[in-house]
């Protein structure tokens, strides 16, 4: 039976800066369970299974399973039955409270973490099983019960019409189909297999093109695995990475998730290892077409080949750097993965690869859909500053105490203490001393909605009894946290993500991934922008006489970018969630924590209205991801389908 194992090692090859504080790893251990756990996880399969093209979202049974036996449910007063709104009274919200509250600890995990499943997309394990196949580790990283479980994961998630879509909701697409057949071959599934899904799956590859119609990441993957030639893909020269800075197109100046994949793909273009939602724009057909044709012969032969040797060594550099300083776990998992190839590449047996292999297993989530490749190596961070707000929020500090004093010593252990070493500017990175990273320390990457959160969570804390929550982190680690946010403010008054925004949105018109839109710099963003401003103000309460100033002045350009940026109804476009609701909710937050009210700011009005004409008949709100991708409001129709369903 699988189990999940939070803040462990296991491995001579793994470095760590906290003693592995919110790492969580499943592992096989034939000899976990009773009976009765295994035939309940069945059902869950089973379960799963049945109701699969209607609810496409696991409920990690497996984890709440395992939880329930090792932080059993305290006694839980009687639920409240609520027929009319006289019902609605204190003692029956301090009731629900209690029992939610009792509920939350039985889901915690020892170090202060909430555990979770954070997968969806469906193009990221073709990736690990691709550069595992490739570089002969497949059978030594993933077991045969991690293959059973990954094989039940695409077959859960396979459309109807016989393809993969690029995430579990999405509808079929050539990126998601090729590429998740291929994986299942590449892990044994014969052609007939899996009842007929393999072949459904072919069928739709050939009915809609062949496997050559698949998009540019796609066809680095299939050249990757040496069945499609390099020469069909974008051209990703790595001699792009000697440029001087200051042109706009320096990589350096690019988002830094879209950096750091670009970045080991022109190291594996170059070595020549052997339209879905963008389609690319006539500029970009004239760009690839003369580096083609002219540029990379040249830079394949003498005189050109010392250049792109030297290129490939800087690649490389700026790759182990990124291994190093995130512990091998690197910013995401398909940089991860590339990281990982470029390697072996390098040297099949370097100490590089080795220290890799382990990681592997940070990315990997079972629930009873099956295992799937992580989005990250988890949210862990950005859940449990939430989680420890919400516990704070409710009074209830008896029941709430042990929580908040674990979730207290894991934001403490998780805030980064220090900047990256070396000269930033040549490793293209911003500070990162005072940041929080989404998931963990060890991770290491700085974001600002991340740190704001944590600062929020951590001067929450600092304000409640230490005998209950335990010491408050140092001040002087708060004041690191501000330089790090007013250092991240963008000319137009917002909050990108990772670092400042370093180049123009024109740029997006050379991205070679017909897949991604809007992912070559990092923008401004409401959330971002929203939660910096909540933790300046947080900030500034308890410490006012520190670079007021400075915080003053931040405040009132973040705050006049929200209201600029809001919709004409009344809503603000969400980025980093399902969509409109979720982007309101941030501006809406940014605005009051600046003393805003519906009485004398028109943007709350208007927000307010905008929530008010979504509301479902059922009193609650719900959102499509199609939200997300068309920039139009998609307002959960699918609710009334799902309720003739059951």
């Amino acid at each position: 039976m699988w189990k999940l194992k939070n803040a462990e090692g296991g491995s001579s090859w793994l470095q760590t800066l906290n003693n592995h504080v919110g790492r969580q790893v499943w592992e096989f251990d034939l000899k976990a369970g009773t009976s009765e756990d295994h035939l309940d996880v069945e059902k869950a399969r089973a379960d799963f299974n049945d109701k699969r093209f209607i609810q496409h979202h696991s409920a990690d049974f497996l984890m709440r399973l395992q939880f329930a036996r090792e932080n059993p449910l305290s006694p839980l007063p009687p639920q409240v039955k609520i027929e009319s709104a006289n019902d609605i009274t204190e003692e029956a919200i301090q009731t629900t409270l209690m029992r939610a509250v009792r509920f939350y600890a039985t889901i915690q995990a020892h170090d202060g973490h909430w555990p979770g499943d954070y997968g969806g997309p469906m193009f990221l394990m073709p990736g690990l099983v691709i550069v595992l196949y490739v570089t002969g580790a497949l059978n030594a990283v993933l077991s045969e019960m991690h293959k059973k479980e990954i094989c039940r994961y695409l077959y859960n998630h396979q459309n109807e019409d016989g393809g993969w879509g690029l995430h579990i909701e999405g509808h079929s697409t050539m990126f998601g189909t090729v590429l998740n057949y291929v994986t299942l071959r590449l892990l044994g599934q014969a052609p007939d297999g899996g009842q007929g899904t393999m072949e459904k799956g072919r069928a739709w590859i050939l009915d809609h093109g062949g496997a050559t119609a698949i998009p540019s990441w796609g066809k680095m993957w299939l050249s990757v695995l040496g069945v499609f030639d390099w020469i069909g893909n974008n051209p990703l020269p790595p001699e792009i990475w000697l440029l001087p800075y200051f042109f706009p197109i320096h990589p350096g100046r690019m988002w830094c998730h879209c950096r750091m994949v670009y970045l080991p793909m022109s190291y594996l273009y170059g070595r020549r290892f052997e339209d879905l939602y963008y389609p690319h724009p006539l500029i970009q057909d004239i760009l690839w077409g003369t580096l083609h044709k002219v540029v990379e012969p040249a830079l394949m032969h003498w005189p050109g080949s010392m250049l792109r040797e030297r290129a490939l060594q800087s690649v490389m550099k700026h790759v182990h750097y990124e291994d190093e300083n995130t512990h091998y776990i690197c910013i995401g998992p398909v940089n991860k993965v590339l990281n990982m190839l470029c390697c072996w590449v390098e040297d099949s047996n370097s100490e590089a690869f080795k220290r890799h292999l382990p990681r592997i297993l940070d990315y990997l989530w079972v629930a009873e859909d099956g295992m799937k490749m992580q989005g990250y190596n988890g949210s862990q961070l950005w859940d449990t500053a939430f989680a420890t707000q919400a516990l704070i929020s409710t009074d209830l500090l008896d029941d709430c105490g042990p929580m908040l004093k674990k979730a207290h010593m894991y934001i403490e252990r998780s805030q980064v203490i220090e900047d990256c070493p070396g000269d930033l500017n040549f490793w293209y990175r911003h500070i990162s001393k005072g940041a929080w990273p989404f998931s963990t320390r060890d991770h290491g990457w700085p974001i600002s909605d991340c740190s704001s959160e944590g600062l929020k969570a951590a001067l929450a804390l600092s304000q409640l009894p230490q005998d209950i929550v335990g010491k408050p982190i140092p001040s002087q680690r708060f004041f690191d946290s501000v330089s790090f946010m007013l250092s991240m403010q963008n000319n137009d008054g917002g909050f990108a993500t990772y670092e400042l925004t370093r180049s123009y949105p024109w740029l997006e018109i050379i991205n070679p991934a017909e897949t991604f839109g809007d992912i070559v710099i990092d923008y401004s963003y409401v959330e971002c922008t929203s939660a910096v401003i909540q933790a300046l103000v947080a900030f500034k309460k308890l410490y006012p006489e520190h670079q007021c100033k400075e915080i003053e002045a931040c405040i009132s350009k973040a705050t006049r970018y929200i209201e600029n940026i809001q919709r004409h109804d009344g809503s603000w476009y969400g980025s980093w969630g399902v969509c409109f609701t979720y982007g309101t909710w941030f501006g809406v937050l940014g605005l009051v924590a600046t003393g805003k009210t519906y009485q004398n700011c028109s943007n709350i009005r208007n927000a307010c209205e905008f929530l008010l004409s979504k509301q479902l008949p059922s009193g609650g709100w719900g959102e499509s991801y199609l939200s997300c991708q068309d920039k139009v409001n998609f307002f959960v129709v699918s609710f009334f389908i799902l309720s003739f369903y059951f």
